[in-house]
């Protein structure tokens, strides 16, 4: 109790500058009442008693009295507000109301799981934030290229590189913090490293745990929802390709010459658990999507781990294949959409519902990668139908030094559809009912 009575006792401190805009809305709502008295001869009957006949009428005095009282209110309740908007956002650009919405309608959106990795991952994260708070990113850690797997190798910790590309997409708002996290030093004995990896390594040696370390970024950046690793233990990515030769380690994997085919994925070790979070997020999931990212260094890892793909097996969540925009050499050379569901569910039959495939042509950037065996994939809408699987085709480019998924019509696309497949879900119970009825 004398807690309590101490925090509101806070709210008249000297310096808070909220004082005088409470008091003024108090006299201007005073003002308000006694000229609405006024004005509904509750008073006037007793002026008149008292002091007989005014020189001005008591309803001319009344709507006088409220008309000042209410712009008193208004304006004292205006600068209120600005102080505790200034206080509450992130952001000085950020408005109260944008924070109440951020934190209130977004937190009631859909239950979403994104399951990948890479920058696909990413660009998809950071178009759901827009329709929801209630987002979770399960990420590979398998990456043992670049400063991730310098880091790796080094301390002994999780790859961080994709954990720290969602972390930055799901932040809260674009910042300076937001940029800090994506800085990479170009020079010197950090050349190649981000600082957002860096951060992570020295939270993790600091909290002793990688998943804490996330959980504290989260909290820096303001994140809107939670970004959880596929797996706490270190795994390397082990291809096997049609010629029977082997490749270890997922940065080596798209080097290996494109004239064989990735025959089959696996992690080393196989058996590794993933945090609890991911089970319980899949198993109260709305919809489950997948990708997009690297087919196999990216997408597949994660349903590799056993838990994973059971719990996704037992969802009856819609789940939401998002298709890559180009094939990446070294992976996915010729592939089609088909092709890709098809080696997906070779790896981890975990059933999928609809595939998001782009129908938009990459015309500016074309050239460029074709130059690099990069080329469109092929929709292959109705091999995907023979699957028993729908494709969703829809142009969802975004052109700019790269071809990648736009995030907002992506995100606006995979919305509309969960929105579809909702209304279906209650046709066909509706349907159903009335069956058992007759």
């Amino acid at each position: 109790m004398t807690l309590q009575l101490t925090r509101w006792l806070k709210w008249f401190a000297p310096g808070m500058r909220i004082k005088r805009w409470l008091f003024l809305a108090t006299v201007g709502g005073i003002s308000f009442s006694a000229g609405l008295l006024m004005a509904a001869d509750f008073v006037a009957v007793r002026v008149r008693h008292w002091v007989g006949d005014p020189p001005v009428p008591p309803k001319l005095t009344g709507t006088a009295l409220m008309i000042v009282g209410l712009w008193i209110v208004v304006f004292a309740l205006r600068r209120f507000f600005q102080i505790l908007s200034s206080a509450v956002a992130f952001q000085p650009r950020k408005q109260l109301v944008e924070v109440l919405y951020d934190r209130r309608y977004l937190d009631q959106g859909l239950k979403l799981v994104a399951i990948g990795g890479g920058t696909g991952l990413s660009t998809l994260l950071r178009g759901l934030k827009a329709y929801t708070s209630n987002v979770t990113a399960v990420v590979a850690v398998s990456d043992d290229g670049g400063s991730s797997g310098k880091l790796r190798q080094e301390l002994g910790i999780l790859a961080p590189g994709d954990v720290r590309n969602c972390l930055v997409a799901l932040a809260d708002d674009e910042s300076l913090l937001k940029e800090l996290f994506s800085y990479r030093f170009a020079q010197g004995g950090l050349e190649g490293h981000s600082f957002g990896n860096l951060f992570l390594a020295a939270l993790t040696d600091l909290a002793g745990d990688f998943e804490v370390a996330i959980q504290l970024s989260s909290q820096i950046l303001a994140v809107r929802g939670q970004v959880l690793p596929a797996t706490l233990s270190p795994v390397n990515l082990t291809a096997c390709y049609s010629d029977g030769s082997v490749v270890t380690g997922e940065s080596a994997i798209p080097k290996h010459p494109v004239e064989t085919r990735i025959e089959r994925i696996s992690l080393e070790p196989a058996e590794v658990q993933p945090p609890k979070q991911v089970i319980q997020a899949l198993e109260n999931a709305d919809a489950i999507l997948l990708g997009p990212g690297s087919l196999y260094t990216s997408v597949i890892p994660n349903l590799l781990v056993p838990e994973i793909a059971q719990a996704i097996r037992r969802s009856s969540a819609p789940k939401v294949y998002v298709c890559n925009v180009m094939t990446q050499p070294g992976e996915t050379d010729g592939m089609g959409a088909a092709d890709h569901v098809e080696s997906l569910l070779k790896h981890a039959d975990v059933g999928i519902d609809y595939v998001l495939v782009n129908l938009g042509d990459p015309e500016k950037l074309a050239d460029k990668y074709r130059a690099e065996g990069a080329h469109p994939v092929d929709p292959q809408l109705e091999r995907l139908a023979a699957l028993r699987v729908e494709g969703v085709g829809t142009s969802m480019l975004s052109e700019t030094d790269w071809v990648r998924h736009d995030p907002d019509r992506l995100a606006r696309t995979i919305m509309d559809l969960i929105a579809r497949h909702r209304g279906k879900d209650v046709s066909q119970r509706g349907t159903a009912r009335l069956r058992a009825v007759k």
